[in-house]
């Protein structure tokens, strides 16, 4: 099926207070999950904004800098795993986004968020389907939200060795499964996740309340559109 590409967004506000909101890290199996708003300064310009995603490490990092150094504003919000595992990841994203519009400072005057919902907040926004691709404030917080989480696997790859993590970045790779059913699972991972729960089970290690709900992979992928 041919690729379909959507038309430039526009926007019906016209202010200089416009922010943008993406979140990554809904789908791996450990950390949080980490999401990212930024005010763009029309007169500073930052060339080369785009999807994360379709940049390379050494793009975004530089991109990363340049944002924070020319953004009327920037924050990063975000929810932990054992958040995660209280609310179930959907209603965590959406606090952690919450998280991050809140940090601004100045406050938005609208919200443009990556996807098809907005969370139920005080904020004028909308969303927008596929925004890290097509608004540049989107793309903003995008590079922001995935530097942020890469190099917080990273460091955790330096607490926790032997799981891969400065490599897969939580995702549940063969190499990280083999792991964690190998070594167990850290504090740090998300035990309501299925396959965690599994290799708890298992192994027997970092038990948790058996009331506490167990949320398989497979939730709706169309939660937020073309997400990380």
């Amino acid at each position: 099926m041919a690729r379909v590409d959507l038309p430039p967004f526009e926007c019906a506000y016209q202010g200089r207070l416009l922010a943008g909101v993406d979140e990554v890290g809904r789908g791996p199996l450990i950390g949080a999950v980490v999401t990212a708003a930024v005010i763009l300064d029309p007169d500073r310009p930052i060339a080369g904004l785009a999807d994360s995603k379709k940049l390379t490490e050494k793009k975004r990092n530089v991109l990363y800098e340049h944002i924070r150094e020319h953004a009327v504003a920037w924050s990063i919000g975000r929810c932990e795993a054992h958040e995660i595992d209280q609310l179930n990841i959907y209603q965590a994203t959406m606090v952690a986004m919450e998280r991050a519009v809140a940090g601004l400072k100045p406050a938005p005057e609208y919200v443009l968020v990556d996807g098809n919902r907005c969370p139920k907040w005080a904020w004028r926004s909308e969303p927008v389907v596929k925004g890290d691709s097509r608004v540049e404030a989107i793309s903003a917080a995008s590079i922001l939200a995935k530097v942020t989480r890469d190099r917080e696997m990273e460091a955790l790859e330096q607490v926790y060795p032997g799981y891969g993590l400065s490599k897969h970045k939580g995702y549940p790779t063969p190499v990280h499964l083999e792991a964690l059913f190998r070594l167990g699972a850290t504090p740090e991972h998300r035990k309501s996740f299925r396959p965690v729960q599994e290799a708890i089970e298992q192994i027997g290690l970092c038990s948790q309340p058996a009331s506490a709900p167990v949320e398989d992979l497979r939730y709706p992928t169309d939660l937020f559109e073309n997400s990380d």
